[in-house]
C-alpha cells in the first residue's frame, strides 16, 4: 500500500505541474492577444490651411501610433471639429490617444480637462508628447491632476468674477440677468392691440410665448390699477 501510494504522488505531482505550466502559458498568451489588441491613435491639427501636419505626423508615427487623423485648417478654440469626432468614435477600451502638443487638441484648459477624463472613464489612455503627459504612468497621472486642479481654480475665478461682475452692477442700478424677450416699444404695442387681439395672437405676432404677453399686458395695467384706487 505504501509503494503504490509513494508511485502515485510523483504522477500526480507531475500532472499538476503540467497543468500548472499549461495555465501559464494560456495567461501569456492572453496577454500577447490583450496587448496586440491596444491601439495607439494619434490626432493632429494645423489652424490655417497654409500651415501643414508634416511635423505632427512625423512625430505621431514616431511614437507608434497606428491610425492618424486629422484637422486641417480648424481653429481649436472648438472642440467640435470632424477629424477630432473621427478620432473619439475610434477609440476603444486600452487605446491611447497621442498627440504633439496638448494645444493641437484644444485651447480650453477647461474643455482639455474634461474631454481626458471622459476618455479615462472609457478606459482610454492618453498621450501628450511635447508635455510628456501620459496618463498610463505615475509621473504623467501627476502631471494632468495639476492641470485638472488649475482648471478647477479657473473655473472658481470665472464664477466669482461672474458674482462680482452682476454684484457691481446691481449696486449701479444696471438690470443683470437673461435679456427681456420684449423690448419696451414692442411691449407698448402690445398694450395697444390687446383691446383688439387676443393674446395668442399677439403671442404669434411678437414671436414669444402667451405667458409672456399675459406678464406685459399684467405688468403695464397694474400701476392704472394702484392709480385709481389711490384716487
Amino acid at each position: 500500500m505504501d509503494c503504490c501510494a509513494d508511485k502515485r504522488e510523483p504522477l500526480c505531482q507531475r500532472t499538476t505541474d503540467i497543468f500548472l505550466r499549461g495555465m501559464r502559458i494560456r495567461m501569456r498568451q492572453n496577454d500577447v492577444l490583450k496587448e496586440g489588441t491596444m491601439m495607439k491613435i494619434g490626432y493632429a491639427r494645423v489652424s490655417t490651411e497654409e500651415q501643414n501636419l508634416d511635423l505632427q505626423v512625423s512625430a505621431l508615427t514616431a511614437a507608434g501610433c497606428e491610425r492618424l487623423f486629422h484637422d486641417h485648417g480648424v481653429s481649436g478654440a472648438t472642440f467640435r471639429r470632424p477629424g477630432l469626432d473621427d478620432t473619439l468614435t475610434q477609440l476603444c477600451r486600452d487605446d491611447t490617444l497621442v498627440v504633439w502638443r496638448l494645444d493641437r487638441l484644444g485651447r480650453s484648459l477647461m474643455k482639455l480637462v474634461e474631454l481626458i477624463e471622459s476618455l479615462d472613464k472609457r478606459g482610454v489612455r492618453f498621450q501628450s508628447l511635447t508635455e510628456a503627459i501620459d496618463t498610463t504612468s505615475g509621473s504623467g497621472m501627476f502631471i494632468f491632476h495639476m492641470m485638472a486642479a488649475l482648471a478647477q481654480f479657473e473655473r472658481t475665478l470665472i464664477s466669482e468674477r461672474t458674482r462680482c461682475g452682476m454684484k457691481v452692477a446691481r449696486d449701479r442700478g444696471r438690470k443683470v440677468g437673461r435679456q427681456a424677450a420684449m423690448t419696451p416699444v414692442q411691449c407698448a404695442q402690445a398694450l395697444l392691440l390687446s383691446d383688439t387681439l387676443p393674446v395668442a395672437e399677439l403671442a404669434e405676432k411678437f414671436k414669444v410665448h402667451p405667458r409672456t404677453i399675459q406678464r406685459v399686458l399684467r405688468n403695464a395695467r397694474t400701476p392704472s390699477q394702484h392709480a385709481s384706487q389711490d384716487d
